[in-house]
């Protein structure tokens, strides 16, 4: 029940210009286009004004010339952004290959993906995409196998923009609700049918907000959000999360607050998860992305839903815990107080207190991820990012270990209690994903599905290696090619990475990877402390105080993948979203001469700010704020990537990506961080913007516009390596 920054690997920013991105790049014909003579001179950047804001912290000044641009609803800013996306789009237009790689990344992305089935009511359900799909459809098949469709989300807007969310079914299975998202905003439509003949049973309805959708039975369902703010709904805060209860075919008007409401309850982020048998309601409430108290609602008593006591299991905001399962009044909970890697414990409902937990799988030293299905708990540990997952029964007995079809990321092992098969996923960087089924009671795998691809995984190879940080600690860091591929230094190369939020980068197959590794490039990731690989002493080890550290490891990286030949200074591309869009910001202003291109991503980039915007204040557990103290202040301003951009200094060559409807990291870092870098650059490397029009922080972006995105960040990487033709 957390919401936090998520990596993003092909995403893009506020809703300022009236043109789709095709309109403006139709009208960028020859003769009517900004001047770009030859893609490698000096850009002649339109002008952005700079005004005269400066704030005080602490009795120290600082200057903040482009405030204007955090004005979403502006036509000032709007017309920045034209005239912005106007010159990205003619310098990008210029790349003799760039329509090259489009045409192969839209080719290599055309072939059926699926996604693992389940089952509700009468039918079996997956999501499906028959290839340049711009969203993956859900269909379902009957007990004889008639398959239809039912939800496609292409229909749901003409520019395929509108993206369908979670879909949660009734306990019978009889009803559904769906959550929509429009233009990639946060901000969800939530809608309800009856799952056999798909009619809509009531008003749809709105603005919520990180939420889940969990029914209590056929009758209702909970869910979470804040109210409405006053001013721009993509940059306003967001700061009182609220937990809800919509009883069908009554105006959400009525909807019972459940918690969130009084002021000793407030929260930033708020979850409510009832338990497979409707016995129990868990309420999940934090400040920030890390720790959250836990309350407990005993739903079987029966009386109106919002009389019910809530009682607290977990107070305070030190640890992460959450129910996993419950077996009667039998619960199962996994938490990380006294296990860093986390640990699943057992308590009776009628005296859940923490006093009273007994240890049911033991923390191990590698990092839990537990899921149940088919009356067993699965165990997914990460080993040096690495899946393995084991099977324990109800009694806390290892079961087996099961053997997975190589070495990658597993993904799934999670059913209902009655079902007899378990879907899974299999996937690394160089191998596309397929799904297996597995039997719990013989332990044995089968393939049920696999891409049909034009892509020859047994061309490429990954290897791990470990390197050292500045600091002396070991930090992993997979790195991806074709095989044969001769280490002369001389190779284009990708670095990615996150570090933050307790996020772990695990091997996984990515179209766009793929094409950039068929045209020679290397692709590393490397696993920086801040991410959670290793647990919450890792994730601690890259936060506040100590966010250094993540950025003096993925500098390391650049300097071992040098160091060993993959690559130099003048192949090498560092490229990360959101957190690791501040990730690429900053090693970008520490360490420019370390990297030819930079693509920082959706980034939070201005760090004495970024907790004045939507729901950015729960994000303090990772950063702190620039309020808290003098110290935290100057640390943070040491490394923001808008106040260390310097007059004189050579950057590398940067395209900035965003959004114009992320309203999670809102385009304003992006927008000044853009802005210091055109005034300040030093010698002939373009600082461009790409802002993406009707799109928000990277979820349900639709294919065509990340092929499009894809086709644009490959094509600026390799100019600027001075490669000419592929």
């Amino acid at each position: 029940m957390k919401y936090f920054l998520v990596p993003a690997i092909a995403i893009s920013l506020v809703g300022c210009s009236d043109k789709s991105e095709s309109e403006e790049k139709s009208d960028n014909k020859e003769g009517d286009e900004p001047k770009v003579e030859a893609v490698m001179e000096k850009l002649e950047y339109p002008e952005t004004k700079q005004g005269y804001v400066v704030d005080t912290y602490f009795g120290t000044e600082v200057k903040d010339p482009y405030r204007w641009l955090e004005d979403d609803m502006s036509d000032e800013t709007a017309d920045w952004v034209k005239r912005q996306n106007e010159l990205t789009f003619a310098y990008l237009n210029k790349i003799p290959f760039r329509e090259q790689l489009e045409s192969r990344l839209t080719e290599l992305w055309n072939y059926e993906k699926i996604g693992a089935p389940f089952k509700r009511g009468d039918y079996t359900y997956y999501s499906k995409n028959d290839g340049l799909q711009n969203q993956y459809v859900l269909y379902r098949t009957d007990a004889d196998g008639n398959e239809e469709v039912f939800l496609d989300p292409n229909t749901f807007s003409d520019d395929g923009t509108t993206s369908l969310g979670q879909v949660s079914f009734s306990k019978s299975g009889k009803l559904a609700a769906y959550a929509i998202s429009e233009g990639g905003s946060d901000w969800r439509k939530v809608i309800v049918i009856d799952a056999e003949t798909k009619e809509q049973l009531e008003d749809t309805l709105v603005d919520i907000k990180f939420s889940g959708i969990s029914w209590l039975g056929d009758d209702g369902f909970f869910y979470s959000s804040y109210d409405k703010p006053e001013g721009s709904e993509l940059s306003a805060k967001t700061d009182q999360h609220k937990l809800y209860y919509h009883k069908l075919k009554t105006p959400q008007s009525n909807d019972v607050v459940l918690f969130g409401a009084k002021a000793n309850e407030k929260r930033r982020y708020v979850g409510g998860e009832v338990t497979e048998d409707d016995h129990y309601l868990f309420i999940s409430a934090s400040t920030s992305t890390s720790g959250n108290e836990l309350y407990m609602v005993d739903l079987s008593v029966p009386m109106a839903i919002g009389q019910h006591p809530i009682k607290p299991i977990i107070t305070g905001f030190d640890h992460d815990s959450y129910v996993l399962d419950n077996d009667e009044s039998q619960l199962y909970i996994v938490t990380n107080l006294d296990a860093p890697n986390k640990r699943i414990v057992t308590v009776d409902a009628s005296t859940p207190d923490m006093e009273n937990w007994e240890d049911f799988i033991p923390e191990t030293e590698y990092v839990l991820s537990p899921s149940t299905g088919s009356g067993y708990i699965f165990t997914s540990y990460m080993v040096d990012a690495i899946s393995q997952v084991k099977q324990y029964n109800y009694q806390g007995e290892l079961v087996r270990e099961i053997e997975l079809p190589g070495i990658g990321t597993a993904s799934g092992f999670g059913s209902k209690k009655e079902a007899e098969t378990i879907y899974y996923s299999f996937t690394n960087y160089k191998t596309p994903g397929s799904i297996y089924t597995f039997n719990p009671e013989t332990g044995e795998s089968n393939n049920y599905w696999s891409p049909k691809i034009d892509f020859d995984s047994d061309q490429f190879e990954s290897k791990q290696v470990f390197y050292t940080s500045k600091d002396g600690t070991k930090i992993p860091m997979i790195i991806t090619h074709k095989k044969g591929l001769k280490l002369d230094g001389t190779n284009p190369t990708i670095l990615y990475g996150y570090g933050g939020f307790n996020v772990s980068l695990q091997p996984y197959f990515s179209v766009s990877n793929a094409v950039w590794m068929e045209n020679g490039g290397i692709y590393a990731v490397a696993n920086l402390r801040g991410g959670g690989e290793y647990g919450r002493e890792w994730h601690d080890a890259g936060i506040k105080m100590k966010k250094q550290n993540v950025f003096n490891d993925f500098i390391a990286a650049g300097e071992y993948l040098i160091s060993e030949n993959y690559t130099s200074s003048d192949y090498l591309a560092i490229r990360g979203g959101s957190n690791g869009g501040l990730l690429v910001g900053a090693v970008m202003t520490q360490r420019p001469d370390l990297m030819r291109v930079a693509i920082p991503a959706v980034g939070v980039l201005d760090m004495l700010r970024y907790h004045t915007f939507t729901a950015g204040a729960g994000w303090a557990y990772d950063y702190g704020t620039s309020e808290d103290s003098k110290e935290m202040f100057e640390y943070l301003k040491g490394y923001s990537p808008v106040h260390n951009v310097k007059e004189g200094v050579e950057y590398p060559a940067t395209m900035v990506t965003t959004g114009d409807h992320d309203d999670r990291v809102v385009p304003a870092h992006s927008f000044k961080f853009a802005a210091e870098l055109q005034a300040k650059q030093s010698g002939t490397n373009p600082t461009l913007i790409r802002i993406e029009t009707n799109a928000g922080h990277g979820a349900g972006t639709p294919v065509d516009k990340i092929i499009d995105q894809s086709a644009d960040a490959y094509a600026f990487i390799l100019w600027n390596m001075g490669i000419k033709e592929l």
